[in-house]
């Protein structure tokens, strides 16, 4: 039988995985400010009223917020959305000037807003690093065994022997390097470039879809074609390879996260896979009761997604001021305080909704909609 995670144990899995994080993104931007000599005033675990939180002899305030979802560090002398220089800021004196965000070149305030999404993706690549050392890496050529009858790989002419080349011209080194593509696009319209007795040849191919639940109840639709592989197998990864492969990993994650995202704005993808933090906190609770490795191995995945989410083109996102930043390289002279408090604005309201979006998505997994129906009807 099944063991549900508890409420309990859910809410400290989710607070196990987002609260470290965001802790290690936020001190990526505190400790790169520290570096070009940025003071930082405040530095918060959470948004909203301070339930607690210590001074230090530098002055900064180090404090968590009543609502973790997320933290900031607001260096000295932020004081509008655009941290431009403002009057206020000009009638400091020189050298406390000189300490603030505002008084850095734009090369050392976009090293300083990266920060935080490369911290984030540095915990996957040592999560990773550690994952291929102690259980070596998955590299099994991506030649087919055996074709299921009747199924997307059997109707498309597929044999055993052939040795798969590209899907849709993306090339294809290993089987997981196939399965991950096929996966994440059911009944999707691709081309596979295959190897069969020294030719190369081109085979339309429709993906099959199939319905998987886990042993939690929760249901994914997902690419089928219908080819299973030799035996697997694993190479030992020493210390030195190790980087390499995690960098290769934390890579097809991120093809997957934007392939995911393109799928979702053309439309092939509906929205209502979109999950928020209620939905985390549920997996969360999964991964843990799933042991150790899952929970880790979460861990990374979603240190990925806040760095590749933070380096998004959206004003109030890391992403956003990292445009603003290439903008005033390119134009020798910063965007107009007006242009970015209205980007800012639009960014905040675009989060917003993305937010309300989401938790809407979260609490109908959840099956609260059906209830309120069935109480209604």
């Amino acid at each position: 039988m099944t063991q549900y995670p508890g409420l309990f144990s859910t809410a400290i899995a989710f607070l196990l995985v987002i609260g470290p994080l965001i802790f290690l993104h936020e001190l990526g931007h505190y400790l790169v400010g520290r570096w070009f000599g940025v003071r930082a005033d405040a530095f918060s675990i959470g948004f909203g009223r301070e339930i607690f939180g210590i001074t230090d002899r530098r002055g900064t305030r180090w404090k968590f917020g009543w609502l973790p979802l997320g933290g900031y560090v607001r260096f000295a002398g932020d004081m509008n959305p655009a941290s431009q220089p403002s009057a206020e800021w000009l009638a400091l004196p020189a050298e406390e000037r000189n300490q603030t965000f505002q008084s850095k070149s734009v090369w050392q305030r976009a090293a300083i807003v990266a920060a935080g999404p490369i911290a984030n993706f540095l915990i996957a690549l040592v999560i990773l690093g550690g994952f291929a050392v102690a259980h070596g890496e998955p590299r099994t050529p991506a030649v087919v065994d055996q074709v299921v009858a009747q199924s997307a790989a059997d109707r498309a002419g597929l044999r055993a022997g052939d040795r798969v080349l590209s899907v849709n011209g993306r090339a294809v080194d290993t089987f997981g390097d196939l399965a991950r593509y096929v996966v994440a696009r059911p009944d999707e319209q691709v081309s596979l470039d295959v190897a069969r007795e020294g030719a190369t040849l081109n085979l339309p191919l429709a993906i099959g879809a199939r319905i998987e639940r886990d042993r939690f109840g929760n249901e994914y639709r997902l690419g089928v074609l219908g080819v299973r592989s030799a035996q697997p197998v694993i190479v030992p990864v020493s210390l030195i390879e190790a980087p390499v492969v995690a960098f290769r990993q934390t890579g097809a994650i991120l093809r997957m996260m934007v392939d995911g995202l393109g799928q979702i704005i053309t439309g092939r993808r509906p929205v209502s896979e979109m999950g928020g933090p209620l939905k985390i906190a549920q997996i969360s609770g999964e991964q843990m009761a799933g042991g150790l490795t899952a929970f880790v191995g979460f861990i990374a995945i979603i240190s990925i997604n806040l760095g590749f989410i933070n380096l998004l083109p959206v004003p109030m996102l890391d992403g956003g001021h990292l445009f603003f930043y290439a903008l005033e390289a390119i134009r020798r002279r910063p965007v107009e305080a007006r242009v970015q408090e209205w980007a800012y604005r639009s960014g905040l309201l675009v989060l917003l909704s993305l937010m309300l979006l989401v938790t809407f998505n979260d609490l109908s997994s959840f099956g609260l909609w059906r209830g309120l129906a069935g109480l209604i009807g």
